[in-house]
């Protein structure tokens, strides 16, 4: 059975398409898609990964979130008190997730990315949380809380749960470690046809940023832009295929289509338990990446505002960090939760400290943050 990795998915659809247009993967000179029996969710949970399908359970609590954070050992405090999961529905990313709450899509509670928060808040589409009824706040590591966005005079209005490394993947038999102790390798003209981005102006930009000498993207220079996108378009040449999904990312590397990609952390280990020859280099001389997400509370919503409360609860007990580790791949912005699975090698070697300079995706300009996916576009487009 072919099935995805639905984790902060984009699209979610990890072999070629019955309908519509082909995957990069799918493309004449790559046909088809290698049984990549390792992925590790249901055929099930693969139809229900599709943008804005539901899954239902409790009808008086709608989560719209990833495709794969539905698995109920990441919230099983829920399931405990109330009997069943959640109401899920899905999107595929970030900005496709915004522009349809803003359409009039109706949730209780969304899993944004931190530097999307900003934009709901300006759009007036969350409310701040009520604090003193999320008591496991206090542990979350205060680095995941340090922004004016998330946290102000008028509240709570961000609940960082999950983080992630992006950094680059690569094939051990195929690529030298010197070659990739630098970013530029996505620029190294021995692997052109041969490398992989994301399909995510955030994390492309991240890249760009690193390997041109920026480390802070919350003040970016126009000069540091022009040289951050003038370095994308050179990296455009090398690249096979944009990855829409981890699915398929992994896939591309599996099947030997690619050798090098900027990757999220979390199919690393499951391609090496297949003894799969993928390294992960977090340590580049230029740097790699973080992300983080969490939940916010939706202005209107038509559920149960305590069910909302008790979501985030279990999300936040310390038992939910291996269910998150195990099921997604990711950490845990609870201290007392990260504790739990500190010494898992998963956490060590992917998302532990590293020996490097770090560009962690925090809130940006808005205004920034449209210029980049606008300019990523052209790139993809050839201009």
């Amino acid at each position: 059975m072919v099935t995805s990795l639905p984790v902060r998915c984009h699209g979610c659809i990890a072999a070629c398409p019955a309908a519509g247009p082909p995957l990069a993967s799918c493309s004449s000179t790559n046909p088809g898609v290698l049984p990549v029996t390792f992925l590790r969710t249901s055929a099930l949970a693969l139809a229900l990964a599709a943008p804005g399908l539901a899954m239902a359970a409790d009808p008086q609590l709608t989560v719209f979130d990833w495709a794969g954070f539905e698995e109920p050992v990441i919230f099983q405090g829920y399931i405990d008190k109330h009997g069943d999961s959640p109401t899920f529905a899905f999107y595929g990313d970030d900005d496709e997730a915004f522009q349809k709450l803003s359409s009039g899509f109706r949730a209780d509670v969304a899993h944004p990315c931190s530097q999307m928060v900003s934009k709901y808040r300006d759009a007036g589409l969350i409310e701040p949380w009520d604090a003193a009824r999320i008591p496991a706040v206090a542990d979350i590591d205060p680095r995941f809380l340090n922004s004016e966005v998330f946290k102000d005079a008028e509240g709570l209005w961000y609940i960082p749960t999950d983080f992630g490394a992006t950094a680059i993947a690569y094939n051990t038999e195929n690529v030298p470690a010197e070659d990739v102790s630098t970013l530029q390798v996505f620029v190294n003209p021995a692997y052109q046809g041969r490398t992989s981005l994301p399909d995510s102006a955030d994390d492309v930009w991240a890249l760009a940023y690193l390997a041109t000498g920026v480390t802070d993207w919350t003040s970016v220079t126009d000069e540091q832009f022009k040289a951050a996108a003038d370095w994308l378009r050179q990296a455009h040449q090398n690249v096979a295929a944009y990855w829409a999904d981890p699915a398929e990312q992994s896939q591309l590397m599996a099947s030997g289509a690619v050798d090098v990609a900027w990757s999220w952390n979390d199919a690393i280990p499951l391609l090496q338990a297949e003894n799969y020859p993928i390294g992960f280099q977090r340590q580049a001389k230029e740097g790699s990446s973080t992300f983080f997400c969490g939940f916010v509370n939706l202005k209107n919503g038509p559920g149960s505002e305590d069910k909302a409360y008790d979501f985030v609860n279990a999300w936040l007990a310390p038992e939910a960090a291996k269910g998150l580790l195990d099921t997604i791949g990711y950490g845990h912005t609870s201290t007392k939760a990260l504790a739990t699975v500190a010494d898992d090698p998963r956490v060590v070697q992917n998302l532990g400290a590293i020996d490097a300079p770090v560009l962690a995706q925090t809130p940006n300009d808005p205004a920034q943050r449209e210029r980049q996916l606008a300019e990523f576009e052209k790139i993809k487009a050839g201009f």
